[in-house]
């Protein structure tokens, strides 16, 4: 019985290097896994999911999964969705779909919160209806767990502005919610 599962974390959690695994482990035994992600995430080239670690893989846009025909979909044991938090509630919605009249496996990647610490509206569409939620976990650099991305310029935190903007290490940092809440961005070398 296929089901939708929504792994999260913060930035630097590994969700795109364990999407990226995912879609290995059912190529290695000889089943077809499609990779997807949202249109909107052009950080790594137009059809690239690229992990931090160097891990890359050809994707197809989740706009253009919509397109299929369920013959289509039925050709993959798998979809695997990264960067689902800029899914829309009804491309979600698509890929709940997808498990339940089709019974292929979805598995989502995605962050939970944006830099407000508020949800994402695909995360929070998969927090009401995926089958199985999970965490992947990163820490701060206190050493305690890290649930909140940090958007930030120069040493200070930044708490306004448009929710999607598309950044690395240089502009997100993961953060425990203490140090989030306090814009404690490192430990004082002073």
């Amino acid at each position: 019985m296929a089901k939708l599962y929504y792994y999260y974390g913060a930035m630097g959690s590994s969700k795109t290097a364990n999407a990226l695994m995912t879609r290995f482990n059912y190529e290695e035994i000889g089943q077809k896994a499609l990779l997807c992600k949202p249109r909107v995430d052009t950080r790594d080239g137009e059809s690239t999911v690229r992990s931090r670690i160097g891990l890359e893989e050809t994707c197809v846009f989740l706009e253009d999964l919509m397109h299929y025909t369920e013959e289509q979909i039925r050709q993959y044991q798998c979809i695997i969705v990264d960067e689902v938090q800029f899914a829309t509630p009804e491309q979600v919605d698509f890929l709940s779909d997808i498990v339940d009249f089709m019974d292929v496996p979805v598995v989502c990647y995605g962050l939970r919160t944006d830099f407000r610490n508020l949800l994402f509206p695909g995360s929070e569409r998969l927090i009401a209806i995926a089958d199985c939620i999970k965490e992947l976990r990163t820490v701060c650099w206190c050493g305690k767990k890290a649930t909140c991305n940090a958007r930030y310029q120069g040493n200070e935190i930044i708490r306004e502005g448009a929710q999607v903007m598309l950044g690395s290490n240089d502009e997100y940092v993961a953060l425990c919610r203490k140090h989030f809440k306090m814009g404690k961005l490192r430990p004082d070398f002073s």
